[in-house]
């Protein structure tokens, strides 16, 4: 799947639970893939999900994971970032862990989630 494709998935449901089973399906596929192909899964720009959070969202995972391979980001995610921070946790506990250990992509498009959640997914 490709961050394209999992926007296409995302708009499809309004339902935030199944929206970050689809976000850890694709964060598992993209581990299998071989390094060629991961970028290849990163290139096209996805269409919009309907909610800003999560077009930052994708911009944010897309910059994480191309900075992974030394790469630019695509020059799409430039655009998605956020004007108020978003926490998608829910506990005080998971917020202030995502404010210590948000990946610098993250922190770049207002999304805090903490490195351990997308190495966990």
């Amino acid at each position: 799947m490709s961050v394209a494709e999992l926007a296409v998935k995302l708009r499809a449901t309004d339902n935030d639970k199944i929206r970050w089973k689809l976000v850890w399906e694709f964060l598992e596929e993209y581990r299998w893939e071989q390094a060629v192909d991961q970028l290849t899964l990163l290139a096209a720009e996805p269409c919009p999900v309907g909610d800003e959070r999560w077009d930052a969202l994708l911009a944010a995972l897309t910059e994480h994971l191309a900075a992974q391979h030394d790469l630019a980001p695509p020059l799409w995610t430039a655009s998605h970032v956020l004007e108020r921070p978003w926490f998608p946790a829910e506990l005080p506990s998971q917020r202030a862990e995502a404010l210590v250990w948000a990946p610098a992509a993250f922190r770049k498009h207002g999304v805090y989630l903490s490195a351990h959640d997308l190495q966990a997914a």
